[in-house]
């Protein structure tokens, strides 16, 4: 068997963790987040909202199933470090096509295997997200976390032009069939266009499958060249950073309000909130899983929804004619907004279930219906 080399990770609270080197050798550094989910591991490596950040998983056994094209949620792997408590070196799926070890190698993410990382996320889980660094090249305890405090906190930080598209773009694939919880059924015809802010390809594939004609824009695209394509609806992605630095996004999205519908998902729905004059805060460990307990705030239905967000909006800033639609059960943070009477609504977990849930599929349907009922989009 080969030996793999020793890698450390520190954290800038001073605390390190000795395991295995796995995926690709280095040194990275981020802020250092965990994910509770049981599967989907290949979905989170390629969600652009990590991109920055080190994963935690908290489920014990990585890799098993292997890596498969079909799974992919973006063109690339964003995220800086991942981190688990035992890598699998074999793979059992008729899916695979690599190894996750191969992946991250192929794709420069470093990973450290072998820690206890129920231990770990009980740490992150007090202290709160801290800077890290991941290492595989036998630095010393010493500079390892002096290279975590001089990493950037997630705070003030605009990391969306790094991940979005450079060029506007159709997307037209939807959902394989054989992976619908039920079928999907109508075809609207609904041009949306779509800020990719860090965009997933399964919101892409959700909002297709409904019959939408979808032309994905880049994060900077104003308000008056979205209007100029004639869109029937607005998409607002999910991305990583901070909220308030994207300024740009606020903007266009203060703009286009009243004058097309809107849906935001993560990224999206802080942004809505912003331009609909709401504050945002950074969350002390954020949410990061696919089993949140979310109420809807009219129907009291619970949804266990996917989540992965390290900001939120602050309830006690948002104007009266904005409504809370979604509560998060475990610690009432804002999950949903509202705002009827100027055609815009959002949430901030991922009703798109990759990985995840099937319970909110519904918004995109309301999606669809907000925009059945619209007027043009220019009056």
């Amino acid at each position: 068997m080969i030996q793999r080399p020793r890698a450390t990770l520190a954290l800038e609270d001073g605390t390190i963790w000795h395991g295995t080197a796995f995926g690709a050798r280095g040194e990275r550094s981020g802020e250092v987040v965990f994910n509770t989910a049981m599967t989907g591991y290949q979905e989170v490596l390629t969600d652009p909202s990590y991109f920055g950040q080190i994963v935690v998983m908290t489920a014990p056994h990585i890799g098993n199933t292997g890596i498969n094209p079909e799974d992919a949620e973006s063109r690339a792997l964003w995220l800086s470090g991942f981190v688990v408590r035992a890598a699998s070196r074999r793979v059992s799926s008729w899916r695979a096509t690599r190894t996750l070890d191969d992946y991250l190698a192929e794709h420069g993410v470093v990973g450290i295997t072998g820690l206890d990382t129920r231990a770990l996320v009980l740490h992150i889980r007090e202290a709160g997200a801290l800077r890290g660094v991941i290492s595989s090249h036998g630095a010393d305890a010493a500079t390892l976390v002096a290279a975590a405090r001089a990493a950037p906190s997630m705070e003030g930080l605009d990391l969306v032009p790094q991940v979005t598209c450079a060029e506007p773009y159709h997307w037209h694939a939807g959902v394989d069939p054989q992976w619908l919880v039920e079928p999907i059924t109508g075809h609207s015809d609904y041009h949306v266009v779509a800020y990719d802010f860090g965009m997933k390809h399964h919101i892409l594939r959700m909002l297709a499958q409904r019959g939408c004609r979808v032309t994905v824009v880049p994060a900077t695209t104003p308000a008056s060249a979205v209007l100029a394509l004639a869109p029937d609806g607005v998409f607002l992605s999910n991305g990583p950073g901070d909220p308030a630095t994207v300024r740009y996004g606020i903007a266009a999205t203060r703009e286009l309000i009243g004058r097309v519908p809107l849906f935001g998902i993560c990224l999206g729905h802080q942004i809505l909130g912003l331009a609909l004059g709401a504050g945002t805060y950074k969350l002390r460990f954020g949410h990061h899983g696919g089993n949140q307990p979310v109420r809807h705030s009219t129907t009291r239905r619970v949804e266990i929804s996917s989540h992965n967000h390290g900001f939120a909006v602050d309830a006690t800033t948002l104007p009266a004619d904005v409504a809370v639609s979604h509560l998060n059960l475990n610690d009432a943070c804002v999950e949903g907004l509202d705002a009827p009477g100027l055609r815009a609504f959002s949430v901030q977990y991922h009703p798109e279930s990759a990985p995840g849930p099937h319970d909110s599929g519904y918004l995109f349907d309301r999606f669809i219906a907000l925009m059945r009922r619209d007027a043009p989009a220019d009056a």
